[in-house]
């Protein structure tokens, strides 16, 4: 099955795909979040095939909810008068911190990122931590 994430953020929001096969993620783009963000989404579902979606649920790290996973249940609600797919949640807990992990520790992407702007890196990293996402969904749905 092919699976989209969404790492939804105050500002920006992170996508990731991965195969047919279920074995490789890949970040895809970090789409600022404005009145066109549900279309753009729904673009990104046309285009890479996408039967069903993970959004990333940001909890406490006690395992409750709070604040910022209201907004994110609210925001899947709306995506679902757009986009009629099944959708599921991952823990995104420590995502954007093995994103950042990615970058630092990977001598090719590295180089690169040093010439970013700090704004331009954030938008990576958007996208890594909804790549990070999905692997946990994908390895949590091996152990079912």
């Amino acid at each position: 099955m092919r699976y989209l994430a969404i790492d939804f953020g105050k500002k920006n929001t992170g996508l990731a795909v991965c195969d047919y096969t279920e074995t490789i993620v890949s970040p895809l783009v970090v789409i600022p979040n404005s009145n066109d963000l549900f279309e753009k989404i729904l673009d990104v579902v046309r285009m890479r095939s996408v039967e069903a979606i993970v959004i990333g649920l940001p909890l406490n790290m006690d395992g409750s909810s709070g604040r910022q996973s209201k907004i994110v249940n609210e925001f899947a609600e709306k995506l679902k008068k757009f986009v009629p797919l099944p959708i599921y949640f991952q823990d995104e807990r420590l995502s954007t911190y093995a994103a950042k992990e990615m970058l630092s520790s990977r001598p090719d992407t590295g180089f690169v990122t040093r010439k970013l702007t700090r704004k331009k890196k954030k938008q990576r990293l958007d996208a890594l931590a909804a790549a990070e996402i999905l692997r946990a969904f994908l390895e949590s749905q091996k152990t079912i």
